[in-house]
């Protein structure tokens, strides 16, 4: 799964692009310094993986993923080619979920590309450039289908009905994401449009040093902004998240984390939220060999999950001995859990749960 850091020119994209994936894309205070996206592949943070290793003691650890891909910065007009307008709209559009970068911090040392400091201005100049690009999109659909409902095509009538729904929604500003749609309808007509604003968002408030527990008044803005979006908030202090990385020293780090009131990286609690955001969770499976995390998108089931790890598994499904992850920790290891009798045999209709650790029977 791909995650887009998105934003305006030097609100700090590839900053915390760097932070998150400690893959030094460059950075600089003027505008389009990024111009190729950069991609990074990011571990998950997870302590039960940790703990899960403790236990077994296996040859290697393999973490759950996020792909990041930092994209560049975004102008007014975009959506009809200005700036690096195209490129960054083809880019954001292979992703599955939308970091979106606020600056939320006041310093005359670093410019603005509208000459101030206003996350809202900034967030609506993104919002209808995105909303543009999905108009065109839809529009141009809509006329093709259009012509088909004239003729009373009912298929056709019901599509159109939808594209006009959304058309009507964009042209007053409103994402597609905050729609609702019949399940049927969603199924058919949206998903295959593939539209950027319907992909789920989460508003990156970059914020200064002093700032980085509560947030201040331009968070506080935000977050009444998109209190009726279908997104989250993360108040992040980018600058000195990058700072705290250029320390080779992990007590160190801790140490400064805990002075300005943090008990953790900022960065990893956004990697944990992009993980959720795009509807993700992690099973895992235990042996000697391997301990790893996999992930499957909430509601799936055992057949799906045994699927992710290879398509043969899925195909030849008979079974998933499972264990919940409390019961592994809670007796120490799984032969104790067998003894316990807490080891479960699921069948194909079997929806995995977060954290469950599993062991697939399958017959090719």
């Amino acid at each position: 799964m791909k995650a887009g850091i998105v934003g305006l020119p030097n609100v700090g994209k590839s900053t915390l692009f760097n932070c998150l994936s400690n893959a030094k894309a460059q950075s600089a205070n003027f505008p389009f310094c990024t111009i190729e996206p950069n991609i990074g592949v990011i571990n998950v943070p997870d302590p039960r993986l940790e703990k899960l290793e403790e236990l077994v003691d296996p040859e290697r650890v393999m973490p759950a993923t996020v792909e990041i891909v930092d994209i560049a910065g975004l102008v007014k007009g975009a959506s009809k080619g200005e700036g690096l307008g195209n490129q960054f709209l083809a880019n954001i559009r292979e992703t599955d979920a939308i970091l979106h970068v606020l600056r939320c911090f006041d310093n005359d040392n670093i410019v603005h590309v509208d000459g101030s400091v206003d996350p809202i201005r900034d967030k609506e100049t993104i919002d209808i450039e995105l909303q543009l690009k999905d108009l065109d999109s839809v529009e141009k659909k809509a006329d093709k289908i259009g012509r088909a409902a004239k003729t009373g095509n009912k298929e056709a009538q019901k599509e159109y009905d939808v594209l006009t729904k959304i058309k009507d929604a964009l042209e007053a500003g409103t994402s597609v994401r905050a729609l609702e749609f019949d399940l049927n309808d969603y199924e058919a007509y949206v998903k295959p449009l593939q539209l950027i604003t319907e992909k789920p968002v989460m508003y990156v408030c970059n914020v200064d040093e002093k700032s980085a527990v509560s947030g201040n008044t331009y968070v506080d803005q935000v977050r009444e902004a998109v209190k009726d979006e279908q997104a989250e908030v993360l108040v992040l202090a980018v600058g000195t998240e990058a700072d705290i990385n250029e320390l080779d020293d992990y007590e160190e780090r801790q140490m400064f984390l805990q002075d300005i009131g943090l008990d953790e990286p900022g960065a990893a609690k956004l990697i944990r939220s992009a993980y959720k955001l795009l509807n993700q969770q992690t099973y895992f499976t235990a042996g000697k060999k391997e301990v790893r995390a996999w992930t499957v998108t909430v509601g799936s089931t055992a057949p799906q999950a045994a699927g992710v790890i290879h398509t043969d598994f899925e195909k030849g499904f008979i079974r998933a001995e499972v264990i919940g992850y409390d019961d592994y920790v809670g007796y120490g290891s799984e032969t104790k859990v067998k003894e316990a009798g807490k080891m479960r045999v699921e069948g194909k209709g079997y929806i995995v749960k977060d954290g469950d650790v599993m062991h697939f029977l399958f017959n090719v």
